[in-house]
């Protein structure tokens, strides 16, 4: 019931901004919130399982050099290179990128032209294109792939710097060209 001492709508209205600084439980859907208007411009950070990820919406162009400590999935174009060591690297089905990769793991679901260096592995999948030489612990490419390179398969504990003298490509001197159709 309504008393006439009382100030009305106001006072409720008050408190309100407060309340979601106060709890801790507040602060998570504030954040989520807070990465909607960075998908306006393209660029969001979502937290994911594994930590961050970071996103490049198709409507983006970017050109240089890519770091970071976190995951990437691009859907858009890159240019330069890409270096993330420790995380992956997704390449949307909208993705082009023209740049050498350093990574954990590299998923490649659009285009690539450049080389990929991963300390763990390489999943080229069946609407995938990668043009450039591989060099990881582990690679996967699906049926309907386009693959254009050479692979170096290494041992896990290898050092990530890429092959040294006394190491033997898997593959001879001519690229690999290897096309699967469904």
């Amino acid at each position: 019931m309504w008393k006439p001492n009382q100030t009305g709508p106001n006072t409720p209205a008050t408190p309100e901004p407060a309340r979601p600084a106060t709890p801790a439980a507040s602060p998570a859907s504030f954040d989520s919130g807070a990465t909607r208007p960075a998908a306006a411009t393209g660029v969001t950070s979502t937290p994911s399982a594994s930590g961050e990820q970071a996103t490049i919406g198709k409507s983006l162009v970017v050109k240089g050099e890519v770091t970071g400590s976190e995951s990437l999935y691009i859907d858009g174009k890159v240019e330069g290179s890409i270096n993330l060591p420790g995380n992956r690297v997704t390449v949307g089905r909208n993705g082009q990128v023209a740049a050498n990769i350093l990574a954990r793991e590299v998923v490649v679901l659009g285009k690539v032209r450049g080389n990929i260096n991963a300390s763990d592995r390489v999943d080229i999948r069946s609407e995938g294109s990668l043009t450039g030489d591989v060099a990881a612990a582990r690679i996967s490419i699906e049926d309907g792939a386009y693959f254009k390179g050479g692979i170096d398969i290494r041992k896990p504990g290898d050092t990530k710097g890429g092959a040294t003298a006394n190491s033997t490509p898997a593959t001879s001197s001519e690229p690999v060209l290897a096309e699967a159709k469904a």
